[in-house]
């Protein structure tokens, strides 16, 4: 989707707002040269403040990109975009984070498994003169889990760090029956919307000789 651009994004310094090596995966996938920036804010927004869940992670993912633009600013350059992100699962009204131990990811897991559940992806684009922010969701199903599968899964260390204790690109793809929505969505980064955002914003601009 981005090729007609390409040759406008290449000249274009990109930073990624995270320290997701999924995210940094994706973002080569497609071909996009992008600087990793892990954003140091504290992610500590509170999410019953917010209309919406989607509001929610798009005002998570907008403090991360302000976070590292300040940052880089203060090195004495501006970047040409930065784009952040922010994942959250959700089920019947809550959120589930990232588990702050093994005995909360032990009860996401059990509460998510032989139900479907939403994730919510926020992303922000920011150029210098414009912000765009959007949010996608997925549904997604898992099968049924006992508990020795549950234990077994929280062993490999994995889901520590994922929102809703489990990375779908991962083991705990194995627990997933099916998806409904964008796959990437629930990965981290939608990238059908991303690069969609990134051509109508980029698609005007005529080549550099």
């Amino acid at each position: 989707m981005l090729q007609p651009i390409k040759h406008v994004l290449n000249q274009k310094r990109i930073i990624l707002a995270s320290g997701s090596p999924r995210r940094k995966e994706l973002v080569e996938n497609i071909g996009l040269k992008a600087e990793l920036w892990p954003s140091l804010f504290e992610e500590n927004l509170d999410p019953r403040s917010f209309k919406t869940f989607s509001a929610f992670v798009e005002e998570t993912a907008l403090q991360k990109v302000l976070e590292v633009e300040a940052r880089v600013i203060a090195q004495g350059t501006l970047p040409d975009v930065i784009i952040g992100a922010d994942t959250m699962v959700t089920m019947d009204g809550n959120m589930f984070g990232k588990p702050t131990s093994e005995s909360e990811a032990f009860d996401m897991l059990k509460s998510l498994s032989g139900r479907s559940h939403t994730v919510f992806t926020g992303v922000v684009v920011k150029l210098p003169n414009r912000v765009v922010k959007f949010t996608e969701t997925t549904n997604v199903m898992f099968g049924q889990l006992d508990d020795d599968q549950i234990k077994g899964y929280i062993a490999t260390g994995e889901p520590m760090d994922k929102a809703g204790g489990y990375g779908i690109q991962g083991v705990g793809g194995t627990f997933v029956e099916r998806v409904e929505g964008d796959y990437f969505t629930v990965v981290g980064l939608p990238l059908y919307r991303l690069c969609s955002v990134l051509y109508d914003l980029f698609k005007d601009i005529e080549e550099i000789k």
